[in-house]
């Protein structure tokens, strides 16, 4: 334990500053706090969120301290409640840490490839919505269901002598199409093939 920040925080509680009293106890003991919270929850966002609670206990029960134990011990008797009571609501334990989530999955996104990233996906399909059903069907067919040709032809009902080269000319023209359209779209780089 620290004297000299357990007499600097009694002193400003004594003087009224609540705020600053809080605030030095949080900078002084907040780090060893969470790690004994990380340690006992055993999951570091469920004790970032105990710990969210904990100080948020202490601004409104430091009015009421009455000086019986340390500074430091009463911040581990805060620690453990805010921990108590989240074990007992079933729902505070579904709850995420939505903005550490939020921060993880932003990393995440960014170094995930573009082409697998939901928002160009997403594009992407938006580019094959545009087609007119047949081109739709035969790129489904295609690539989607990995069909031979001869069944393509079958299934458009094109199965002439003539069908499976006319089907693979209007596939390829597709391609063609929609790698145009990426391109305008800034889908692909203009370098890409």
């Amino acid at each position: 334990m620290d004297d000299a920040l357990e007499a600097g925080i009694r002193e400003r509680a004594t003087a009224g500053d609540l705020h600053g009293a809080a605030t030095s106890a949080l900078e002084g003991y907040g780090s060893e706090i969470l790690g004994y919270l990380v340690a006992t929850c055993g999951d570091a966002s469920v004790a970032e969120e105990v710990f969210s609670t904990m100080s948020e206990d202490l601004w409104k029960a430091l009015p009421a301290f009455r000086w019986e134990s340390s500074m430091r011990t009463w911040l581990y008797v805060l620690a453990r409640n805010a921990h108590a009571r989240y074990r007992r609501t079933p729902h505070e334990k579904r709850r995420a840490n939505l903005s550490a989530l939020g921060e993880v999955e932003a990393a995440i996104r960014t170094r995930t490839r573009p082409w697998l990233r939901t928002e160009v996906k997403d594009r992407f399909t938006a580019l094959r919505d545009e087609l007119d059903e047949g081109e739709r069907s035969l790129l489904v067919l295609r690539v989607d269901r990995r069909m031979p040709w001869a069944d393509i032809a079958q299934v458009l009902g094109e199965d002439d002598a003539n069908a499976v080269p006319r089907i693979r000319k209007r596939f390829s023209l597709l391609k063609a199409k929609l790698h145009e359209r990426a391109r305008a779209a800034g889908l692909i780089d203009t370098d890409e093939g």
